[in-house]
């Protein structure tokens, strides 16, 4: 493990080296859309990561969006369509984007056939967000207590873990201000009686995901509310996973390490209906 650790590692720096050093960060948005490539200190590596700028010199309220078990870079070494899709647009609506690669960061690519992670979405990703939260409230152009965090997936399993009460950072900087989790693996948290919200959380989910289940979130949230706790949730009927993506026909997936049913089979694609009114509620949920 120390070994696979270690190889990783390495091949995180190397990947991080070849990455454009960051201008200085007082710039604009970029007008072909494309993110600034940008490097945050973490835990145990450097983390590559994507930066939109919205137009002005700020301060503006800023997001975390955490990827999902495929990553955020696409072949190209681009965040992925729907990653970018969501970054130009809420780049234009006034958010400064930081979207952190826990995976390829640590030399890793998609997880999503992999069942024993080393890079877990309650562990090592929650101390990514931590890293990504300093980073940017060190930053002049950034309002320090409008901080939100996103996630898909993978992503937004971490949102969970990282929102939780017992999961507050010991240090003085303000807190993560808003979460916003698309269709997370809830189970987990759900049969967790440690699971308090620290903060408000919305969660967007379809009622039809057969990868990461609603059932486990309707019961979370149910619990959430039980306690007085801000947490929602958005069922959206006949929508799969992956709803949001910008132009993703409904496809089956076979390679799986977690599904609904545990065979490694569910269903991902764009449901423009769903897409259509979270493009709207994100934006107006998160921090300002």
């Amino acid at each position: 493990m120390a070994a696979r650790r270690l190889a990783a590692g390495l091949a995180g720096v190397a990947l991080i080296a070849a990455l454009p050093a960051p201008r200085a960060f007082v710039g604009a948005a970029r007008a072909d859309g494309l993110p600034e490539m940008v490097r945050v200190p973490a835990e145990d590596v450097e983390l590559a990561a994507a930066l939109y700028r919205p137009q002005g010199p700020g301060p503006h309220p800023a997001v975390i969006a955490l990827h999902g078990c495929g990553g955020l870079f696409n072949s190209a070494g681009l965040p992925s369509a729907r990653h970018a899709d969501w970054g130009q647009r809420l780049a234009a609506k006034g958010f400064l984007v930081l979207m952190p690669d826990s995976f390829r960061s640590r030399g890793l690519g998609s997880q999503c056939g992999t069942a024993n992670r080393s890079v877990r979405a309650g562990r090592e990703r929650v101390a990514d967000v931590l890293a990504a939260k300093t980073w940017l409230q060190a930053r002049s152009e950034v309002k320090p207590n409008a901080v939100s965090l996103l996630g898909w997936s993978n992503g937004g399993s971490t949102v969970l873990a990282a929102i939780r009460k017992d999961r507050r950072p010991a240090d003085l900087s303000p807190d993560i201000a808003r979460a916003v989790a698309f269709y997370p693996g809830c189970r987990g948290q759900a049969e967790s009686a440690g699971f308090k919200a620290r903060l408000p959380l919305l969660i967007l989910m379809g009622e039809a995901d057969d990868w990461t289940p609603a059932a486990p979130c309707k019961t979370l949230v149910e619990a959430a509310n039980a306690r007085g706790e801000a947490v929602a949730i958005k069922l959206y009927p006949d929508a799969f996973h992956d709803f949001d993506h910008p132009g993703r026909p409904l496809t089956q997936r076979n390679d799986l390490a977690f599904s609904a049913n545990g065979s490694g089979m569910a269903h991902a694609g764009t449901n423009p209906a769903a897409r259509a009114d979270a493009l709207e509620r994100v934006p107006a949920f998160l921090a300002r």
